[in-house]
């Protein structure tokens, strides 16, 4: 198993029960090729540093999850079928990115660790 970061753009136009039924969507492919979701961050609607398909905002979903290798093929095809997302990255985290988020979601700060050790 291998841990994962995955960035969707989708389109502003979605509603708020689209926007959570896409997450949701998601969410259960990867829990049923054996993968795991370790943290869900929806932004919400930001501005586009450029214009995506004429458009100038998306909404934002941030995505940590645990899956095994072969899955992102899978995902990225599933990704690129669905008219709802204009942009979307998979990047593989190290055992150093995973710590970080780690500890960026608990809130302690580096150097209060780096302190206390």
């Amino acid at each position: 198993m291998n841990n994962y970061e995955l960035m969707v753009i989708f389109t502003p136009v979605l509603s708020e029960e689209d926007f959570k039924a896409a997450q949701k969507k998601y969410s259960d492919l990867i829990a049923d090729n054996g993968g795991s979701i370790v943290n869900s961050n929806p932004w919400g609607l930001k501005s586009l540093a450029y214009p995506i398909q004429k458009k100038t905002t998306g909404i934002y979903w941030i995505l940590e999850y645990t899956a095994p290798s072969d899955f992102n093929e899978k995902f990225k095809i599933q990704m690129l079928r669905d008219e709802q997302v204009m942009r979307h990255m998979i990047t593989k985290l190290d055992k150093y990115a995973v710590e970080y988020n780690a500890v960026k979601k608990s809130g302690v700060g580096f150097n209060h660790q780096k302190a206390e050790a």
